[in-house]
């Protein structure tokens, strides 16, 4: 029988390895019966609070964390209601499988789309306000008095009539007996002390000395450990290995077969595993798929920006008929790569499979789908298996998908009772990624005589992500997601701009390489291409393109672009040689605009400052906003100037940051913020602000060169002045 550690609600002892020696750290990883209702230890208030009798005080956190702060955005949600003492608060994660058989009480798991905090909010919320209800009703019942003449603060139940007090912790184990209320009313925002304020991060200290424990971490007793290979074509599949020539290398235990396309070792240690994965023979079968390229997706997509049929995501007016009769037609082609995501953390998965039993640790950004998929692997029922998340080395919409979790668990299978820790290398991490989706844009613009823009047709060719990874969505053929920040109207991403005639439409055309969500989705290229070419616009008529944009804009973009402008000083002087540009959009939920300065000196740019601004309604800790803008530049920034997976032969060029480049710390230009949330809706943070760090990097390009950059990255063109 396989031993198997005990995990309860308090600690999981996980040793890894550090310069050299081994050392063990105290991880709190919920598991089993132990989260659905640990009386044995303490006895939770409710599904979302646990208090100890010291009055440290356990929020549950369903959703994933993944750097971006949503662990502590929601745990200051839920304190707020609560009424705790938030230094005396702390975090574990529930898992999938105690959601599933609790029908699921904290909701769904997904991570991204910058819904973590939005989604999530009501419930957390109520969860908070639920369980101070309940702990101030045991109180006044073990005073014998009524719960409306008691108050909370800081963890701390006053009542002022009889001059007594008493403290969460010595109250809970009695509220957890206490029905909970039907009718449970939320605190006004403006009244919040937790929520709302810059509060420091919950998961900032464990990792700062290193204590934090990732999905690359876990180990367990008597673990194995795999390396993997896939074929390296898209659609090809294994088949042969001469597993003889590997077997007598040290450490190694097994040679398997994972699905119908890769070939894994398992060995005692990872790089005994890689390096017998190096010797292996293997033959593959690339399929017609070998006989891709860049220049083959290029041509495919090329077709798209004429073909007669679309799926059109907007339409008023007849933009088509009025450039036509347009005194004046401006028109510009764009192109945008496949990208990669490239977390520092390669993908990663633990599992242990029995014939009754199947568990997986690991980094995810949806719980509930990775446990669907480690049951399906498995072939067992979900109430037999389970998903212990991790901490994500970034996540970036990659951990999204399960294709690592069925492979681990493909790999355990043949392994039964044995634990297998199984990890990517770098290059299969890049070379067998969900990538960006690569497009191509023909925009087209008319203009009357009095250079009004009358009409506005957006024709997008490229791929679908929905076609990939989630076809049921598929709207009677037409990906909805395509049109992110693009649509007539709508609460996750409204184009702002009013004019008379305008089409938006989508060409799919689905090459090979698999797309994928990836951190800003299609706002990525959305953006450029409408911001981009809405400065065309200004200058092709001669205005400035901050009045051009007011002027066709709708309120609540305009409010944030002129709030930027105002911070960053456009319209006044830029300092010799720095040059300006501006971009705004909406989606996930906000409002978001962008000014950047820019130096290019020799063909060199270097982006200096970037003023970013957001309206996303809701402010739960500005801070972590801040930094939230500050990291999505990062993002944008890298993408636009290095990001690139090119394809020969069918498979990926780019294996690793020797070939596939991103921004280096010292190219980082400063960043400032305007954070102006009206409290009217709850939009995204992580995301939204993406969308304009490119485009006003590139018209601040050209107001420096001249040059309109419409083939990406800039790693590929001469900046040198026009």
């Amino acid at each position: 029988m396989i031993y198997m550690p005990k995990i309860d609600r308090r600690s999981f002892v996980v040793s890894t390895a550090a310069a050299g020696a081994g050392f063990a750290l105290g991880f709190h990883l919920p598991s089993g019966a132990d989260v659905a209702h640990a009386e044995d230890v303490t006895p939770e208030v409710n599904a979302w609070v646990v208090i100890d009798p010291d009055d440290t005080v356990v929020i549950r956190i369903a959703k994933s964390e993944m750097g971006q702060g949503t662990l502590t955005g929601l745990a200051q949600l839920t304190a707020e209601e609560l009424g705790c003492d938030w230094s005396k608060v702390t975090f574990e994660f529930p898992t999938p499988g105690q959601n599933l058989a609790r029908k699921r009480v904290w909701g769904d798991y997904f991570t991204a789309g910058s819904v973590g905090i939005r989604s999530s909010q009501q419930l957390v919320r109520k969860g908070g306000a639920t369980a101070r209800m309940m702990l101030v009703q045991a109180a006044a019942d073990s005073w014998k008095v009524p719960a409306a003449e008691c108050t909370v603060s800081n963890g701390v139940i006053t009542h002022k009539a009889s001059n007594r007090k008493t403290t969460f912790g010595k109250v809970a184990a009695a509220a957890a007996n206490v029905d909970p209320p039907k009718d449970v009313p939320l605190k006004d925002p403006k009244t919040w002390t937790i929520a709302g304020k810059p509060l420091k991060r919950l998961d900032t200290p464990a990792k700062i000395v290193g204590k934090a424990i990732y999905g690359i971490d876990v180990r367990l007793p008597g673990m194995l450990y795999a390396a993997i290979s896939a074929c390296p074509v898209f659609g090809g599949k294994l088949t042969s290995y001469d597993e003889a020539k590997v077997t007598d290398m040290p450490g190694v235990k097994h040679v398997l077969r994972v699905g119908d396309n890769a070939v894994a070792v398992v060995a005692d240690s990872w790089w005994r595993a890689k390096r017998a994965l190096d010797a292996l023979p293997v033959a593959w079968d690339e399929g017609d798929n070998a006989k891709v390229s860049s220049a083959t997706i290029a041509q495919f997509l090329k077709e798209g920006l004429d073909a007669d049929e679309a799926f059109v995501g907007n339409q008023a007016g007849d933009a088509k008929g009025a450039i036509a009769g347009a005194a004046k037609v401006v028109e510009a082609v764009y192109s945008y790569p496949y990208q990669s995501h490239a977390p520092m953390e390669p993908m990663n998965a633990t599992a242990v499979y029995t014939s009754d039993r199947c568990d997986v640790w690991c980094p995810t950004q949806n719980g509930e789908q990775a446990l669907a998929a480690v049951a399906e692997a498995s072939g067992l029922p979900v109430a037999q298996c389970d998903v212990y998340k991790t901490i994500l080395g970034g996540g970036f919409g990659r951990r999204g998908q399960t294709d690592y979790v069925r492979q681990v668990v493909a790999i355990a299978k043949q392994v039964p009772g044995t634990p297998i820790k199984l990890l990517w290398t770098r290059e299969e991490d890049t070379t067998h990624d969900f990538y960006h989706p690569i497009t191509q844009c023909k925009m087209t613009a008319g203009f009357d005589a009095n250079k009004n823009l009358i009409a506005l047709h957006m024709r997008i060719s490229g791929q679908s992500i929905l076609a990939t990874v989630l076809p049921a969505r598929l709207e009677n053929g037409k990906d909805p997601l395509t049109f992110q920040g693009l649509n007539p109207k709508g609460p996750e991403g409204e184009f702002g701009y009013n004019i008379p005639n305008l089409l938006i439409d989508h060409a799919m055309r689905n090459p090979s390489v698999p797309a994928g969500f990836w951190r800003g989705v299609n706002i990525n290229h959305s953006a450029i291409y409408v911001e981009t070419f809405i400065d065309e616009l200004a200058h092709s008529v001669g205005e400035d393109p901050l009045a051009f944009r007011i002027k066709y804009l709708k309120p609540k973009p305009a409010a944030v672009l002129m709030a930027v402008a105002e911070k960053a000083g456009y319209g006044k002087p830029a300092p010799r040689g720095i040059y300006r540009g501006l971009a705004q959009f909406m989606s996930f939920g906000s409002y978001v605009a962008g000014c950047a300065e820019v130096s290019v000196t020799n063909g060199h740019v270097k982006v200096v400052r970037i003023v970013g601004g957001t309206n996303c309604g809701q402010a739960v800790n500005p801070e972590q906003i801040a930094r939230q803008i500050e990291g999505s530049f990062v993002w944008g920034l890298s993408a636009i100037l290095y990001g690139e997976c090119t394809v020969r032969g069918g498979r990926i060029e780019q294996r690793n940051f020797d070939t596939y480049q991103v921004m280096r710390i010292d190219e980082m230009p400063k960043v400032e913020f305007v954070i102006m949330p009206d409290g009217e809706f709850w939009g995204g943070v992580g995301e939204p602000t993406i969308a304009v760090a490119a485009p006003a990097v590139l018209n601040a390009i050209f107001a420096a060169t001249g040059k309109r950059i419409r083939n990406f990255p800039l790693k590929n063109n001469n900046l040198s002045a026009a």
